[in-house]
């Protein structure tokens, strides 16, 4: 039987651990936080990634450490970032691939981008481009169209993967234009954008953020950017809306998400670090010399940004006929 004196010593005990765990929460971080990048190094979501974590890191007051885990066009990243605890100690990349276009066209993916993550911030969006290596007989958009016309099937692209925003974008521009490019998939622009610098692949559609200094220094030729309007570090490049493929005219975004069932204070937490950190004026240097632009949009407008990017891939996919190589 259990005395006065024991029952006593027990609510004392009981009260102490919930308060313990009260102070571990509001403490947080108190531990090394991961950033995941569902992409290999060398890609848009790795720079802009890369360019956050230590002021976002200083803003917390906590080291963070970006951690790449690639492949599927983002989906291994995406799927290993749902199962993770929802503590806040892993955090993600969100890209329009691994969000919208992924799942709109693999019904097979292993989580629900509308109920499996916590979404917290967009922080930049940044337009997309089609490029060219020099090798390619054609350097500006009406003349790239034509010699795909010409030579159905004679040319591939290579994109960050199988289902990201690359292939689904660069399938709907071959169906609007029906032209016929081979898709050859990678696990990352990073790699994607050294084999089209190194003319193993002809074509690439990439974010601009990752082949804009391959376009500056040469080793790239931009030929249509998807942007609300002329880019003035590629004036002289027009956007798939100029050439009237407007459906393909969207930027992509590169946001923070953690699982689901992410606390409301950690949310907070990071959502604040995070627009603390893009008042930095090295960091926003950094994010718009890449061509990105900030966006900083709350955890209810990231939310819905993601909903209705989703629904327009899924729109895309259907109207298209896509469906997986």
């Amino acid at each position: 039987m259990v005395s006065r004196r024991q029952m006593v010593a027990i609510g004392l005990a009981t009260a102490s651990v919930a308060m313990g765990g009260g102070a571990w929460a509001q403490a947080y971080p108190n531990k090394i936080i991961k950033l995941q990048v569902p992409f290999a190094p060398g890609g848009t979501t790795d720079i802009i990634a890369r360019v956050m974590s230590d002021s976002l890191g200083k803003a917390l007051g906590q080291s963070m450490v970006v951690e790449n885990k690639a492949g599927g066009g983002g989906v291994v990243g995406a799927t290993e970032l749902a199962r993770t605890p929802a503590d806040g100690y892993v955090l993600g990349m969100a890209t329009v691939s691994t969000t919208a276009a992924n799942p709109a066209i693999n019904d097979k993916i292993p989580y629900n981008t509308l109920t499996d993550f916590t979404p917290i911030i967009n922080i930049a969006a940044t337009p997309n481009v089609i490029a060219v290596h020099p090798s390619f007989p054609a350097k500006d958009y009406k003349s790239f169209v034509a010699e795909l016309k010409k030579n159905p099937g004679k040319y591939s692209y290579s994109s960050s993967g199988t289902g990201g925003i690359g292939h689904l974008q660069t399938e709907l521009f071959k169906s609007l234009t029906n032209t016929f490019i081979t898709h050859i998939p990678y696990r990352g622009a990073g790699p994607a954008l050294n084999d089209t610098v190194g003319g193993q692949v002809p074509i690439i559609f990439d974010n601009l953020p990752s082949a804009l200094p391959h376009i500056k220094s040469g080793r790239l030729i931009a030929i249509v950017v998807a942007a609300p309007q002329r880019l003035a570090v590629l004036p002289d490049v027009p956007t798939f809306k100029e050439v009237g493929l407007e459906p393909v005219n969207r930027m992509a975004y590169y946001g923070l998400i953690g699982p689901k069932g992410l606390p409301q204070d950690v949310v907070d937490k990071v959502y604040n670090a995070t627009k603390q950190a893009l008042t930095d004026p090295a960091v926003k240097k950094r994010i718009e010399d890449t061509g990105s632009l900030i966006v900083g949009n709350t955890p209810a407008e990231f939310t819905a940004q993601i909903k209705a990017e989703f629904e327009v891939y899924k729109e895309v996919v259907a109207k298209q006929k896509l469906k997986l190589e």
